[in-house]
């Protein structure tokens, strides 16, 4: 079969479209990829700059949907079925092995590239929003980095949870796209947001942050805070770490909440399946998120260039 294969850890430059071998069940479900979500800690494993550092080579994609070509009798799964789940590598390919307990059956009326969109971003920001922040229904929310996976996941679910929500814009051809996604204010990320913030809520500030950026913006995310507010820490894409004194935790009785989805679910058992089920709730009701942006496999390693310079808004998948 065809796969796109980390040769190096160079990044995207590194990536090939070249023949591997099929994988083998085991006791896995083998499923025919129809789409592969891509999300940022696939473009850190390409570069060696993940938490969980992986040799060359090996196939990235951590998300995939498609069709069961053959499961264990005991799986839960039967051959020719629609179904979503986490694998830690493999899903850049036109077959990945998946563990059943991994695995979700998609809903009628959802497509692959549909079905793998509310897999990562989506789980992560329902986990977030909910269970790690307990958004409640009337707050707001700011929400950095709003044009790419995780930004547009917090938007539709903070809307779809009640909340109201101010998006922040690095890049100005992405305002009419993040405005469409339903966001109550848009703001440039740009010198005075900080002001620009406090002036859209009255002086009060917000009650959640959403943060998947890091780096500079940080320090002005703590201080647009509503008292009783909290800062969700998703990720780290401007690349540095931040600190805070704690200190100002204190005085103004604010929460920094950090957000690992991935592993809470390893260590917490039914976590998915909760997740999914609120998650589910809330397609059911109507959440949809934006069509994502398509690239044939084998453009693969212009895919994740294209992500690393920040030309992606929304979701990008990988179709076999």
């Amino acid at each position: 079969m065809k796969a796109l294969v980390a040769q190096e850890l160079t990044g995207p430059a590194g990536l090939v479209y070249t023949d591997v071998d099929a994988p083998l069940a085991g006791g896995a479900v083998i499923v025919d990829v129809g789409a592969a979500g891509v999300c940022f800690p696939d473009l850190l494993l390409t570069r060696g700059e993940y938490q969980l550092r992986l040799e060359a080579p090996f196939t990235p994609g951590l998300e995939v949907a498609g069709t069961v070509r053959s499961a264990p009798a005991d799986s839960g799964f039967a051959v020719g079925q629609h179904v979503s789940g986490f694998t830690m590598i493999g899903g850049y390919a036109e077959q990945v092995a998946v563990a059943p307990d991994s695995l979700l059956p998609v809903p009628d009326g959802i497509d692959d590239a549909t079905a793998v969109c509310l897999l990562g971003n989506y789980t992560t920001m329902y986990f977030a929003l909910t269970r790690r922040g307990a958004l409640q229904a009337g707050e707001t929310v700011l929400v950095l980095g709003s044009a790419g996976g995780i930004g547009v996941a917090s938007i539709q679910i903070a809307k779809a949870l009640g909340a109201k929500v101010i998006a922040m814009v690095h890049r100005p051809d992405a305002i009419d796209f993040v405005t469409g996604l339903g966001a109550d204010v848009v703001l440039p990320l740009a010198d005075g947001w900080r002001q620009a913030v406090l002036d859209a809520t009255g002086g009060r500030g917000v009650n959640m942050v959403v943060d998947p950026v890091g780096g500079d913006p940080f320090d002005d995310a703590v201080r647009v805070l509503a008292p009783e507010g909290r800062l969700l820490v998703i990720g780290f894409a401007a690349g540095g770490i931040p600190t805070v004194k704690v200190n100002r935790l204190l005085l103004r009785n604010i929460s920094i909440v950090g957000v690992g989805w991935g592993e809470f679910a390893r260590v917490t058992p039914g976590a998915g399946a909760e997740m999914a089920a609120g998650l589910g709730a809330l397609v059911q009701a109507g959440l949809r998120p934006p069509p994502p942006v398509r690239y044939p496999l084998s453009d693969g390693a212009a895919a994740l260039q294209a992500l690393a310079d920040g030309k992606i808004h929304g979701k990008l998948v990988l179709e076999p």
